[in-house]
């Protein structure tokens, strides 16, 4: 179906720039993994035997590299979370952990950024988590490193900071479940698409944002990503 078929303009399509390539990754789904760092699950007082379990955001929450990203709504308690990003270029359900990186594309940098309060007011309820986590702007991420190029990382720094200041410093090699574990788990839930990126979760450090606030971070040999808080629309 050409543009005419529908009724109204057909929205655009979420993608990330990649790494030496003059074409873009097109978005198709973002999927989060909760707590998958020790130190992570320990600061925020939730139990360390838990197996992985995933939550979404919405593929137009992306954000690019070098962005300003309005203060959001109803939430007093802005947090970031730094991640390792998986993007996917294949799929399917229940992919075997031993062959879940020949579905895989390549890595980038993203930050899980949280309405920390709304996440736990919704947790204390039973309720989802949706309006903590998914929301405009959400979801910033660096440009795509292909794994053609940079293999696949299991251990390497991953850090952010706020104005300067260290507030987040992890290893890969912390990870309780690792890249392949992740896609297996979640092909188990849902079936894998090309397109598909899973940001892996957070080390310990997550903290407060306020307006003027510039984050930056990254994942040693995958690359870096720096954002501005501003002010709310």
């Amino acid at each position: 179906m050409n543009a005419a078929s529908y009724v109204i303009p057909l929205p655009p399509q979420p993608s990330l720039p990649v790494v030496g390539e003059s074409g873009a990754y097109p978005v198709r789904r973002i999927w989060c993994v909760g707590r998958n760092y020790l130190e992570h699950i320990r600061e925020m007082g939730n139990d360390e035997r838990a197996p992985p379990f995933f939550f979404g955001k919405h593929a137009d929450m992306l954000v690019p590299d070098g962005a300003t990203i309005p203060y959001p709504p109803l939430t007093k308690d802005l947090h970031h979370e730094v991640e390792l990003v998986v993007a996917m270029k294949n799929g399917g359900l229940n992919i075997p952990a031993d062959k879940a990186l020949e579905h895989v594309y390549g890595y980038a940098v993203g930050i899980d950024l949280t309405r920390r309060d709304l996440q736990i007011a919704s947790r204390k309820k039973e309720r989802p988590w949706e309006v903590g986590k998914s929301f405009d702007y959400s979801a910033p991420c660096s440009a795509i490193q292909p794994a053609s190029k940079i293999g696949h990382p299991t251990a390497g720094k991953i850090w952010l900071t706020v104005n300067g200041k260290e507030a987040q410093k992890g290893d890969l090699t912390e990870l309780i479940w690792n890249v392949p574990e992740i896609i297996w788990q979640l092909s188990q839930q849902v079936k894998l698409a090309a397109g598909d990126i899973i940001m892996t979760g957070t080390p310990a450090g997550v903290s407060q944002l306020q307006p003027g606030d510039k984050i930056e971070c990254g994942v040693d040999g995958v690359g870096k990503l720096a954002v501005t808080i501003g002010k709310p629309e």
